[in-house]
């Protein structure tokens, strides 16, 4: 039979069934000419028919074989898809792979149970700030700071001043930021009160970062991706939200001087400098109003729109 001939169905025979009578069908050979003339109707119908949980199923099935017994790169595959899905099913499967003998298994799969209750996910997570693996600490981190749950703070802490690798302290610094609590202040303040290095750089920026990050999250209920936000005009820049009047805890008084002289220092990185006049424009305190209004007209463009978007932030814009 061609593949674009007709389908022709046999005619059936009737049966009499107790004065009842009915039509006797040849499904099979019905399906499998038609598997002949057309393969997509096949698939066609197979979405029509076989629910969308099934198929889901089976697909997370699939997952949680290849955890269990894959390659490596298969297990990282399985993982960054779990990911992908956002669900509590999926991080579930993601589990076991906490303890897999690979490092970089381990490693995979600690931002992919982030979507377990958040209780849950710290229990998984924490002891994994102390694996013997370099690598699966620093992306442990990550995923906390991503999970973004405050009462991780405690354990950020002490990753962040017994760590010795630049790459993994910087990534208990950022996560500091992100998970919001405001007893990382000071710890992140040590940094900055250290004479600045080339090679602390990134470090001493993302601990300026993460001071002003906890600051607007307690101001504005949010946290900014992008420093500036933009390079319009001044008449066109707009208030990062509307502040409810919430006081900043004594403890970032404490932190602004720093950040000033980290933003007066030509010793300093460009990013550590941005990163401190942002911080300050989140602290929004009154004795840095005149710092960023004169560092608004520096001569280095993003510092000088970090700044005046963080004049714009304060209780009275100037």
């Amino acid at each position: 039979m061609g593949a674009n001939a007709p389908l022709v169905f046999k005619q059936g025979r009737m049966k009499d069934h107790g004065g009842c009578s009915q039509m006797n069908v040849d499904w099979f050979q019905i399906l499998s000419e038609t598997i002949r003339i057309s393969p997509r109707l096949v698939i066609i119908l197979c979405v029509l028919f076989l629910p969308f949980p099934a198929l889901a199923q089976t697909n997370l099935d699939d997952l949680r074989n290849k955890i269990a017994v894959g390659s490596t790169e298969e297990k990282r595959s399985a993982l960054f898809e779990i990911r992908s899905l956002h669900t509590e099913e999926a991080s579930r499967i993601a589990v076991p792979a906490l303890s897999d003998k690979i490092d970089i298994v381990r490693a995979t799969a600690v931002s992919s149970i982030i979507f377990l209750p958040h209780d849950e996910s710290l229990r998984l997570l924490l002891p994994l700030l102390k694996d013997g693996s370099e690598f699966v600490r620093r992306e442990t981190a990550f995923a906390l700071g991503e999970l973004g749950e405050p009462a991780a703070a405690h354990d950020l802490i002490e990753n962040l001043n017994r760590e010795s690798s630049i790459e993994n302290r910087s990534a208990a610094a950022i996560a500091l930021g992100k998970v919001g609590n405001p007893e990382a202040i000071e710890p992140l303040a040590v940094i900055l009160k250290t004479k600045p290095t080339e090679s602390q750089g990134f470090l001493r920026g993302a601990a300026a970062r993460s001071i002003g990050e906890i600051a607007q999250a307690i101001r504005f209920g949010k946290h900014q991706p992008t420093t500036p936000q933009n390079f319009l005009p001044d008449k066109y820049k707009k208030a990062f939200g509307e502040n409810d009047g919430t006081t900043l805890p004594t403890v970032f008084d404490t932190a602004v001087p720093v950040l000033a002289k980290v933003l007066e220092s030509s010793r300093e990185s460009n990013d550590a400098r941005r990163e401190a006049a942002f911080a300050l424009g989140a602290i929004a305190n009154p004795g840095s109003t005149d710092l960023l209004r004169s560092c608004a007209a520096a001569q280095e463009y993003y510092l000088a729109e970090i700044c005046k978007e963080g004049l714009l932030k304060s209780p009275t814009p100037k």
